[in-house]
């Protein structure tokens, strides 16, 4: 079997249209970033809700430019996908046969932008995104990849831990030696150097990676929020006291104290307490820090439903009782690994990072809420909640908490991706996470040792993981432009 082009059988087509195109992109965003400060008459022009669509003059045509060649290149890509369904074999080239690999992706990612885009104006900040270029490129990104990990096990051509013989660093487009009629032909982005597809595997990190960086975050998030909250409107020693203890956990580099929590020593020492079930319960440094960080959650959901229901108690026992009965049997089993039921659990290696994650976040995520609710408890409709007798958690979940949503979304989708670089780190220096795991930083590392002769290994990973990185950060930078309009 013969091995696949980049392009097949389209691209004498669609080549040439993708080079023309992306030049004109590069240099229309260049000529109408250089326009922008020297063109001084400038004239707008909006559509009917009010929006900027064009400015005139020169810089009106670097921006038509501009629209013309991202035309072009969507109508590139948009040509690669039908090729990739038109086509058979060979004939469909890498790019083709990645288009169609990834065909659930692009049919989700429609639905959800149509969807979106037509109910915008009922959305609140989610629709308002939609009026942001930036916020809406980066929501793509991020959206592709989640829905990469979604559907990775349809995505991915093979076992991302299976190892072929004879497929040791071979090229992109590499025939697979002794493939059977159900098996895919090819390696699309080739082996590595333990003849693994390099491209399930990216496919399949996407999906290690999303599983811990955005669980992880909200975690930190509600930790942060729970004593942020309350340090700020209460003040006095409790404001003084977890100030000091954030300060202390933020005086730490941030790699070593990865380094002091992942490392299989850590989770080794330390006495092992008998459970039900004939389970064990190790008091190392990341399950005890398990063990306190996990009832977060708990206390957060059952303060805020019983500060907003506390009127009408039938509804608020029930919330509440829900909150208690769900909470504490995931606490069981992700604090413990001790769920009667088996449903759920962590692996140890999995706990160690995902607790590190929570753990370094959070006194950062603590100074931020503290810092916002310093402000907004000055407000005047702080002081006229006050005036009616609500009671502290009241205000602090249900009067201040929304009024510091946008800043608070906008340090979500960063922290995000700070925790997916401090992951791919992690893996990079093989810590925390198995040594045959897919995820984005294992692959790097492996890729990287024979990296000035087989480059390919390596690239796809790094560049799946600075792309997620950049659609996070065009994501936040859309959020805060839309809250500061709110």
């Amino acid at each position: 079997m013969e091995s696949l082009t980049w392009t097949g059988a389209a691209g004498p087509f669609l080549n040439p249209l993708l080079a023309v195109s992306a030049a004109v992109t590069v240099i229309a965003f260049l000529a109408e970033a250089v326009l922008g400060v020297l063109d001084k008459d400038r004239r707008v022009i909006l559509d009917r809700e009010g929006a900027a669509l064009l400015s005139g003059g020169a810089r009106g045509l670097a921006s038509l430019a501009l629209l013309g060649g991202a035309a072009g290149c969507l109508a590139a890509v948009a040509g690669y996908l039908i090729a990739g369904l038109v086509l058979e074999g060979p004939d469909k080239g890498i790019i083709g046969w990645l288009a169609l690999r990834f065909l659930p992706v692009w049919v989700a990612l429609g639905v959800l932008y149509s969807v979106s885009f037509t109910f915008r104006r009922r959305l609140g900040l989610y629709g308002k995104l939609f009026d942001s270029p930036i916020g809406m490129i980066g929501f793509g990104i991020v959206m592709f990849w989640l829905f990469t990990a979604v559907f990775a096990d349809m995505i991915a051509t093979h076992d991302p831990l299976a190892q072929v013989s004879g497929m040791k660093n071979k090229l992109p487009g590499t025939p697979v030696r002794g493939a059977g009629p159900g098996d895919f032909a090819w390696y699309l982005l080739g082996g590595d150097n333990l003849a693994r597809d390099v491209f399930s595997r990216m496919v399949m990190g996407a999906r290690e990676v999303l599983k811990i960086a955005p669980a992880a975050t909200a975690f930190a998030f509600m930790v942060g929020v729970t004593l942020g909250l309350p340090a700020a409107y209460f003040g006095g020693r409790l404001d003084t006291t977890l100030s000091f203890l954030s300060n202390l956990v933020l005086a730490f580099p941030v790699i070593l104290l990865f380094y002091l929590l992942v490392t299989p020593e850590i989770r080794a020492a330390g006495a092992e307490v008998p459970l039900w079930g004939g389970r064990v319960w190790t008091t190392s440094i990341p399950n005890v820090l398990a063990a306190v960080l996990f009832a977060f959650p708990i206390v957060f959901f059952v303060t805020l439903w019983n500060s907003r229901f506390r009127v009408r108690p039938g509804l608020r026992n029930v919330l509440v009782g829900l909150t208690v009965v769900l909470g504490l049997w995931m606490y069981s089993g992700l604090a413990f690994n001790a769920d009667p039921a088996g449903v759920f659990g962590m692996d140890p290696n999995l706990l160690n990072v995902f607790v590190s994650v929570v753990f370094v976040n959070s006194p950062t995520v603590f100074r931020i809420v503290r810092g916002i609710a310093l402000d907004i408890k000055t407000r005047d409709y702080i002081a006229a909640a006050q005036t009616r007798g609500e009671r502290p958690w009241y205000i602090m979940l249900w009067e201040i908490l929304p009024n510091a949503r946008g800043p608070l979304i906008v340090d979500f989708c960063l922290r995000i991706g700070y925790t997916t670089i401090l992951l791919g780190t992690l893996g990079f220096f093989g810590l925390g996470v198995s040594p045959e795991s897919p995820d984005w930083g294992s692959t790097i590392n492996d890729g990287r040792k024979l990296l000035s002769i087989y480059p390919h290994p390596a690239l796809p990973p790094a560049l799946a993981l600075m792309s997620l990185v950049l659609g996070l950060n065009l994501l936040a930078d859309g959020l805060r432009e839309e809250s500061l309009r709110d």
